[in-house]
């Protein structure tokens, strides 16, 4: 394989062993220019885990961070992300009270921290539904988020958020009562109105522009990885491909490529990116 001109960091992307086609997805991305990815945890219910107890979700854990060793071996840089998805609340209340649910998610990110302060992972996960709950779940869900940007403040680490479609604004208050800084929150799959970090999804329109007036963001596939979602939202090769495109047509230069793929996320994230 050549060896590429420039980094091209996937900022969110899954890997499923269980459910997908695994490293083969990351030997795809490589094979289209991929270098480095920012290697999110995975819901439970993709392991099969009916999580009671915080512990539970060590395995979850463990796991990421063994596929992001695995993804080394296939010649791609994996930062494992570490957390709680936001709509583990909806199945957790189905057989346990609210509260009862939302300590579990707050005591679940407590040892994601725990990861990060250990060097074994590099950013904590954490959101809220990104579809119509009612409003005791909303809260509770907030009380979560909360918690997760406090866990981030006290690591240093930063945080991905997966919340509703918008600019989430009233985060950045979130935020300021903790002492987390806004610019290490990524919102993922961005709009362009937030004033968190945005990590857009490859096939965004707003990319070439908002390279040009040096906005500070990143890019992401959201790659799911699992046989009976093909089609959910893009492919592992996607980043890379919508990356080297615009870089064709002239819409990014090399050093705009440089910029959101090694400069932003090594800031953000606190990592070293080199090829």
């Amino acid at each position: 394989m050549q060896q590429p001109r420039f980094p091209i960091t996937d900022d969110h992307m899954h890997i499923d062993p269980m459910n997908g086609i695994g490293i083969t997805a990351v030997k795809e991305f490589a094979r289209s220019g991929g270098t480095h990815i920012f290697l999110v945890t995975k819901p439970s219910w993709s392991f099969g885990i009916d999580a009671v107890t915080p512990d539970d979700f060590r395995p979850i854990y463990e796991k990421t961070i063994t596929i992001a060793d695995e993804c080394k071996e296939a010649g791609v840089t994996a930062f494992p992300i570490l957390g709680v998805h936001p709509a583990e609340i909806s199945r957790l209340i189905g057989r346990m009270s609210l509260p009862e649910a939302e300590a579990l998610m707050v005591g679940a990110l407590g040892i994601a921290a725990e990861y990060v302060k250990n060097g074994d992972a590099i950013a904590l996960k954490s959101g809220r539904p990104h579809y119509e709950v009612d409003a005791e779940v909303w809260d509770a869900s907030n009380r979560v988020l909360s918690s997760a940007l406090h866990f981030s403040a006290e690591c240093g680490c930063a945080v991905q958020l997966h919340a509703e479609s918008g600019p989430c604004s009233d985060v950045v208050q979130m935020a300021g009562d903790v002492g987390m800084p806004i610019d290490r929150i990524v919102k993922h799959f961005a709009t362009p109105d937030t004033p968190l970090h945005p990590s857009f999804i490859a096939s965004h329109e707003s990319i070439p522009e908002a390279a040009m007036e040096g906005r500070a963001f990143t890019m992401e596939s959201d790659y799911i990885d699992e046989r009976d979602r093909p089609g959910s939202v893009l492919g592992p090769r996607s980043v890379p491909r919508f990356t080297l495109r615009h870089l064709e047509a002239d819409r990014l230069s090399e050093e705009a490529v440089w910029r959101i793929h090694a400069e932003i996320p090594e800031r953000v994230y606190g990592v070293e990116i080199t090829i």
